[in-house]
Parts: structure tokens; sequence; C-alpha cells
């Protein structure tokens, strides 16, 4: 019960989230009654509206126009993957190559940005819902169309009649860790995701010859939005938790109805609402609303029985199962080195907050309040990553007490860096709080505090442009004070070998 709490009161700055959810159910319905009224077969349909769900759900680029250039380029990758994967079903070998050479590309794919990131799910789900219907390539025209539909649909949506992103600009995503060749995560997550997939194709055939693909599913969406081994093994475990209760609600829900099509529809929008209102705060709750949505299609099928639910989950066991031998033993990515590099480029954001909030304060003329603005929003977005890079090590099953209390401590401190990061630029606001030489000098203090930590050297400081001491700037004292013993105070955590205790203060 408190995790269904949580759920519901989890925060929703400007109700984007509650926004976006309604707005997939509109974009997502709308493409699938386009495709009935087109007389397009149930197939076709049920294709479309996937394709509409996957454009609005993760086509993510920084600007708009950018994200409308990526739903124009989907059919260059749908389209191929369509007819690879129809045209391979009676050749199990070939398509399993096939299967698997998709799921490489698609994850390496990733080290393109949001862009290749987008293409590369799509390709894959392509290649997945032609398992799921059991497309064959005398039906690659109407799939064709019926994508066509679903992302001119989705597109209207989006960026025409309710574009949110022109109201609230999207943060930009943080780009994944650096390095070259093997040392690249995208490359190491493309040989994983690889390898779980080999694993998924051939466990899941022995287990099922014709719901195989669920395990290569669960395999693929495990590595998603992941970036180390710690990461990679708790989605798996949440994955396998929310398709438990789902298969669960789908005995008392979908089962009953035997695809009945009015009621079936209205639940499934009920299920593509709570997908994208879920995401973000609890993949649990995300894969209980697709079981419930997969259970819901599959009696529109009319192929949905008890047993076809528990096979579900047996094929998810085997999917999460062959990711987390891939992520132990195949090019494993430490969860310290991947939470290291995320914290540092928070810890850089917070340098930029500063930087730029000091410059308002100093009355510099240059500076610019929508700058400050962006560098708010870019640490609000590395902050969740990084708390989801930690999650690993504060969950509950985790038996390592000592790193457990290091990543809340180092929670703790960062949640206490933004809050004082956004209390300063509230204060930098107010044109009254300015021209005061006590706030670059405690600028300066908090630049040296990140520099130590993150192994660099502090810029040189200018001096300020007005020198007098006044009331009004005590507020930002302050808040650059507390933010300045937070960081000091993070090097405990952050210098601290990965399985050692902290000393006690």
């Amino acid at each position: 019960m408190s995790t269904v709490k949580r759920m519901f009161v989890a925060p929703d700055p400007g109700l984007l989230r509650l926004r976006v959810s309604l707005r997939a159910v509109l974009g997502i319905g709308l493409a699938v009654t386009a495709a009935e009224l087109a007389g397009l077969s149930l197939t076709a349909s049920i294709t479309g509206g996937l394709a509409a769900l996957l454009a609005l759900f993760t086509v993510a680029d920084a600007t708009v126009r950018r994200q409308a250039v990526t739903t124009a380029l989907l059919p260059a990758v749908g389209f191929p993957v369509l007819a690879l994967a129809a045209s391979l079903h009676g050749v199990p070998l070939a398509r399993d190559a096939a299967f698997v050479a998709v799921v490489f590309a698609g994850v390496y794919a990733r080290r393109w940005g949001a862009r290749g990131h987008a293409l590369g799910i799509f390709a894959f789900m392509m290649f997945f819902v032609t398992q799921f219907l059991h497309a064959l390539p005398t039906q690659l025209p109407e799939l064709y169309v019926s994508v066509a539909i679903a992302l001119a649909a989705a597109s209207t949506v989006r960026f025409g009649l309710w574009c949110i992103e022109r109201r609230t600009p999207p943060v930009v995503p943080p780009a994944p860790l650096d390095g070259r060749g093997l040392a690249r995560p995208s490359t190491r997550q493309a040989f994983q995701a690889a390898a779980a997939c080999t694993f998924a194709v051939a466990l899941g055939q022995f287990v099922s010859g014709d719901r195989w693909y669920w395990a290569v599913g669960t395999a693929w969406w495990i590595f998603v939005n992941t970036a180390s081994r710690g990461e990679t093994l708790v989605r798996g475990f949440r994955r396998v938790l929310g398709t438990v209760i789902g298969i669960a609600a789908g005995l008392l829900i979908a089962v009953p109805l035997h695809g009945a099509p009015a009621p079936t529809a209205a639940l499934v929008a009920v299920c593509v609402f709570g997908i994208f209102y879920t995401a973000a705060p609890s993949y649990s709750w995300m894969m209980f609303f697709v079981t419930v949505m997969a259970g819901l299609l599959y009696g529109l099928l009319g192929v949905l029985h008890p047993g076809l639910l528990g096979l579900r989950f047996v094929e998810t066991a085997v999917g999460a199962l062959g990711a987390g031998l891939a992520v132990l033993f195949v090019l494993p990515i430490t969860t310290h080195r991947a939470t290291d590099a995320w914290i540092k480029r928070a810890l850089g954001r917070v340098h930029a907050c500063t930087t730029e909030a000091a410059r308002m304060l100093a009355g510099d003329p240059a500076a610019d309040p929508a700058l400050l603005h962006r560098a708010l929003g870019d640490l609000e977005s590395l902050l969740a990553r990084v708390r989801m890079a930690l999650a690993p090590l504060v969950h509950p099953l985790s038996p390592q007490r000592a790193r457990k209390q290091r990543a809340r401590q180092v929670l703790a401190l960062l949640d206490d860096c933004a809050r004082e990061i956004r209390g300063l630029a509230a204060v930098a606001a107010d044109p009254e709080a300015s021209h005061d030489a006590r706030l670059t000098a405690a600028c300066a203090r908090v630049e040296t505090a990140v520099a130590a930590l993150v192994g660099s050297e502090a810029a040189h400081q200018h001096e300020p442009l007005v020198a007098p001491q006044h009331a009004p700037a005590e507020p930002a004292l302050e808040h650059l004070h507390a933010l300045e013993r937070a960081l000091v105070s993070l090097a405990a955590p952050l210098r601290t070998a990965p399985r050692s205790p902290l000393a006690r203060a």
C-alpha cells in the first residue's frame, strides 16, 4: 500500500507527468481510431497503437524540432525491421540471429544520444511486435500504413494540438558515460544485451516455442536506461515484481472480459495512462500496467487464458535471468564507476548554478536568468540519474551495509545541495540582494569545494563589481554557507573506499 501511495504523491512539478499521460492516451487513441476508420485489421491497429506509444514514450530529444525529426525517422528503421522479421518467420535460426543483431545495433545506437536511443528501441519493438502478432509478409503493406497513420496521429497531438514542450522546455537528458571502444558503456551494454537476448532466445524457446519472444523482450527492456551492473539487477527484480502483480490483476480483470471490445478498449486506455504516469517514479508499477495491457490485447486477439499468463511469468523470469547473468559476466560495468561519473556531473551543475547566481548577485549586466533556470533543470535531471544509479546500493535487499550507508549519505547531501541551490536562485532573482562582496567570497569557497571533490582546480575568481555589505544579502549568504557545508561533508563518503565503513562523527 505504501508503494501505491508514493506513486500518486510523487512530485509532479507543473503537473507535467499528468499532462504527458493524458496526451499519450489522446495520441494513441487517435492513432487506433484512425486505423480502424481506415478499415485496417486488428493486427494492424495494434501495431499502429504500439508505434504511437513508442513515438510518445521514447522520443526525448532536447528540442521540439529535434523531437519532430526523430519521429519522422522512426519509419526509416521500423519498416526494414518489420520486413525482415516477417520474412524470417519460417527460418527460425536466421530469425533468431537477426533478432539478436537488432538488439546489438539498438543498444549500440545509444552512443548517439537521445535520437539513437529512440531509434534503437523502435527497431527492436518492430521486430518484437511481428513475433507478438505473428505478422506475415502479406500483411506488410497494411502494417506500413498503420504505422504511418499512427505516427502522423501521434505527431499531430504532440506537436500541434498539445505541445507541452513549448510551454515546459524539456531538460536535456544526460549523455552516456564517456570512453572509447570497449571502455564506452554503450558498447559494453550492446554486448551484454546481445548475450542476454541470446540466452533468452534459447531458453525461452525451450520453455515455449510460441511465446519465447517474451523472454527476449524482458531482457531488452531491463537494459533500457541503465548504466551499471547494479542498476540492471535492480531493474530486473522490479520487472519481475511488476509482472507478477500484473498477472494477478490480469486474472481478475482481463480473463473475465473475454476480449469484449468496449470495456477492453477503456481499460487499455487506463493502462496507457498508467504506463506514462508511473514510468518515472516506479518501474514496477509501470510493468504492472504493461502486463495488464498485454493481457487485454491477448483477450482482443482471442487467445487469452490463465495458462498464458502463467507462461508470461516464466518467460519474464527467463529474460531477467539472462540479463542478470550478462551484466555479471559479460564486460561488467561496476555500480561504483557509474555512480562516480554521475555524481561528478551533478557537482559540475552545482558549480554552474552557483557561478550564474553569483553573477546575478554581483550585478553583472550580462548575467542571464534563463541560463540559471536551465542549469537548475539540468541539475535536477542529473540528480534523478544519480538516484537511479545509487538505487541498487540503497535497495532494502542490498547486503552491503557500508556501501548502503555511504549511498544514503551521498543522496542526503546532494539533496541538501539542490535545496540550497534552489534557495540561492530564488534570492538571486531579487535585485535588492546583490552588490555584496561577501557573496563573491562565499561563491569562491563553493567553487573550491566542488573542485576538491571532482579533482580539478578552481577557476580564478574575479573581483566583485560592487563591494559594500548590506542586509538583503544575508539570505543568499545563508544558502551559500549551507551549500559549502554540504559539499565539504560530501568529501568523506566520496573519498572513502566503496566497501569501507564511514568514520563516525
